[in-house]
């Protein structure tokens, strides 16, 4: 078998991994997701996106290293990053700066709202 052949059947089961995990818990009370603000989601980025939304639990988008992009720009980031994933204008998507704490309250806040 080659390596890319590996590669793909590993995708497989980690996919098919990911979707059982978060169907089968019900435990689970919200699902974050954390994407690059800096770049476009990932093919990975998108197929996560999609498993997240078809369990109809809650979930909030998290854009981390908001730090690396002018504050000018962040708002036309998350924009773009809602584009590509198509998501619902009702939809959020925070920024946030683990490394610089800036937009931290926001997303805090967003998290208390679903442990309450």
């Amino acid at each position: 078998m080659g390596i890319v052949r590996c590669q793909k059947l590993s995708k497989i089961k980690f996919g098919r991994f990911i979707e059982e995990y978060l169907f089968s818990r019900e435990e689970i009370e919200l699902i974050i997701l954390i994407l690059d603000i800096r770049h476009k989601p990932t093919e990975n980025d998108k197929l996560m996106y999609e498993y997240i939304k078809k369990t109809n639990k809650p979930y909030i988008i998290i854009a981390n290293k908001a730090d690396k992009v002018a504050v000018t720009k962040v708002e036309n980031s998350l924009q773009d990053i809602k584009k590509e994933l198509k998501m619902e204008e009702s939809e959020i998507i925070l920024p946030f700066s683990a490394e610089r704490k800036i937009y931290t309250e926001e997303v805090w806040k967003n998290i208390n709202n679903w442990s309450e």
